[in-house]
């Protein structure tokens, strides 16, 4: 999933018509959303591709309720809240999702023959991949990143969450813990020799896919590289080699 972490929608739509074929998810964070608002998720919708809409909803419940059946309207199939709300929270935000059902976009490169799902699927953020043990203790959490990380995948799981945000550098423990039957999701993800930037626990794609990720997350190394459609076309390749395709 390319995360389109650029100021504005001129910006967007140039790096979706370079990536072509090579990417058919893209994710909308907090930078582009404040600045276009959500007419950038219709028009990317209604072009046929899929958008993981990545806000972190952490608020009382009933806001967050509020804030997912208005995400979901807009057609989006994947979308982030942070564990750290709570289990009501969490709880409300699945329901919310459950009781809105994703309108079907236009067919195009990622819908055509694609079954769509009753409703978009609410990921949980874990500890954001920015975080060391040292931010933990700052903030006054008791215990390292990977036990807090297991501590609140635990939490979303059963509040109903169809997924987790992790670091892949979690991905294995998560798995041998909570089970193979929902999406991992890894932001972080760096090709071997890029620069790490401001993430503090980042891997490879291949690493990634091993450990047990089932969806990568990829910013600057594909939108800062001087063809983004060859680099996202090399991340594809090494996905394909650690699943063994």
């Amino acid at each position: 999933m390319i995360a389109l972490d650029v100021p504005g929608a001129f910006q967007a739509r140039q790096i979706v018509q370079t990536i072509g074929e090579a990417a058919t998810t893209y994710k909308i964070g907090k930078q582009l959303f404040t600045a276009e608002g959500p007419q950038v998720v219709r028009d990317l919708v209604s072009s046929g591709r899929k958008v993981f809409l990545d806000l972190k909803f952490h608020d009382i419940p009933n806001t967050v309720a509020g804030a997912v059946k208005s995400a979901a309207e807009l057609g989006v199939s994947m979308m982030t809240v942070h564990a750290s709300g709570g289990s009501r929270m969490l709880k409300a935000a699945v329901e919310a999702a459950a009781q809105s059902p994703l309108p079907v976009p236009r067919t195009g490169p990622a819908t055509a023959g694609v079954d769509r799902p009753a409703g978009p699927m609410i990921l949980a953020v874990t500890v954001l991949t920015s975080l060391a043990d040292s931010d933990l203790q700052e903030l006054g959490i008791c215990g390292n990143v990977l036990s807090q990380v297991l501590r609140l995948g635990a939490l979303a799981r059963n509040a109903g969450c169809g997924g987790l945000v992790a670091s892949a550098q979690e991905a294995q423990a998560l798995r041998r813990d909570l089970g193979e039957d929902f999406a991992i999701v890894t932001p972080g993800i760096r090709p071997a020799g890029s620069a790490t930037g401001d993430q503090a626990r980042v891997v490879t794609p291949k690493d990634a896919i091993t450990a047990g990720a089932t969806h990568l997350v990829v910013g600057r190394p594909i939108l800062e590289a001087s063809d983004p459609a060859y680099a996202a076309a090399k991340i594809v390749q090494e996905i394909e080699a650690a699943l063994g395709r």
